[in-house]
């Protein structure tokens, strides 16, 4: 099992392999608003540190969205580092940049200053400003990339009765879409297919995740596409969501996961767009057709990131003037489109 990926996991730098190995207090962090990929790799580098007989914390200082309820140790994961606790390393799971690790570094700007952070991030968009940092573009997902790093460190993936591969697994299914999105590639398949072998049930996965909605989440989505639109010609399509729709449904902000997705799939849009309200100011989703409008490049307008076929940004703008600022944007990449 393990054996397989022995020559893709000879890839993971050597200083990474010693920081993580020599640990013995690590804090875990995922992103703000944490999905699956950045839950899965904290989860997973826990698990990891724990098996080597190392204490871990795993945190995400917005909590955990009751969507990934599924997750084996998810009802550990913390708002905050245990109080008094000392750490020798902080590890930042599945962050663009370090303003994605949301409020949890400004509560505890202390233990960040005095601690060594690492990075491991798969974004192109990564600036890398940790004390190290392992960003991967090519990898489809953080959890990937850690999967890589528990071979190297000698952890064996069926770790906790399958609950580490699990973890891993769920990363790898949310940033795939169970392998449909173009960033899945041959390594992909080979990890997935090992983490499978040592007891991720994917198909459970796949399901929790992209095909089980609490009605509140679809008549969310319902109200969004309602308010659909074309621009360019149809090459761009936008909707916006208002704090009046979570009030209206009862949705909460991360049941808004997955709606760009949605305008993703309209048939000649070279761009989607979403931008959500959040009081005064906006968060912009876009997605991509292959081939198409580099999505790093719209969004690295106001200071986003991600990846080519899906990126983001915050916009210090109410949400109809963030709409009039990113539209032309997007309408002047997407008429520059040549297939």
């Amino acid at each position: 099992m393990d054996a397989d990926l022995a020559a893709l996991a000879a890839a993971v730098p050597d200083a990474v392999v010693e920081r993580v190995g020599a640990a013995r207090a690590v804090l875990a962090i995922g992103h703000e608003n944490p999905d699956a990929d950045a839950l899965g790799a904290a989860l997973a580098v826990g698990r990891i540190v724990a098996a080597r007989g190392g204490r871990a914390t795993v945190a995400a200082g917005d909590g955990v969205p009751a969507l990934y309820a599924f997750l084996p140790g998810v009802e550990a994961v913390r708002a905050d580092p245990e109080p008094g606790a000392t750490y020798d390393l902080v590890v930042l799971c599945d962050c663009g940049d370090l303003s994605r690790v949301g409020a949890i570094r400004e509560r505890h700007a202390a233990l960040f200053a005095a601690t060594p952070v690492l990075t491991i991030d798969h974004h192109a968009s990564n600036d890398g400003a940790a004390d190290l940092a392992w960003i991967d573009a090519g990898a489809a997902a953080t959890c990937e990339m850690v999967t890589l790093l528990a071979v190297r460190l000698g952890v064996p993936l069926d770790e906790g009765a399958g609950a580490l591969a699990t973890a891993l697994a769920a990363g790898i299914v949310m940033d795939t879409a169970t392998f449909a999105h173009p960033n899945t590639t041959p390594q992909t398949l080979r990890v997935a297919a090992a983490l499978v072998e040592a007891g991720a049930p994917l198909s459970e996965i796949s399901r929790r995740i992209y095909r089980t909605k609490p009605d509140v989440q679809l008549a969310l989505a319902g109200r969004v596409l309602a308010r659909l639109e074309r621009h360019a010609d149809g090459l761009v399509v936008a909707s916006t969501l208002e704090l009046a729709d979570l009030a209206a449904t009862g949705a909460l902000s991360e049941h808004s996961e997955g709606i760009i997705d949605l305008l993703a799939q309209a048939e000649a849009a070279e761009v989607a767009l979403l931008l959500k309200e959040k009081g005064p100011e906006t968060r912009l989703s876009v997605r991509t057709k292959p081939g198409g409008v580099d999505a790093t490049i719209l969004c690295g307008t106001w200071g986003g990131g991600g990846h080519a076929r899906a990126a983001g940004a915050s916009l210090p703008l109410p949400l109809a003037e963030a709409r009039a600022a990113v539209l032309p944007v997007a309408e002047r990449l997407a008429r520059a489109v040549r297939r």
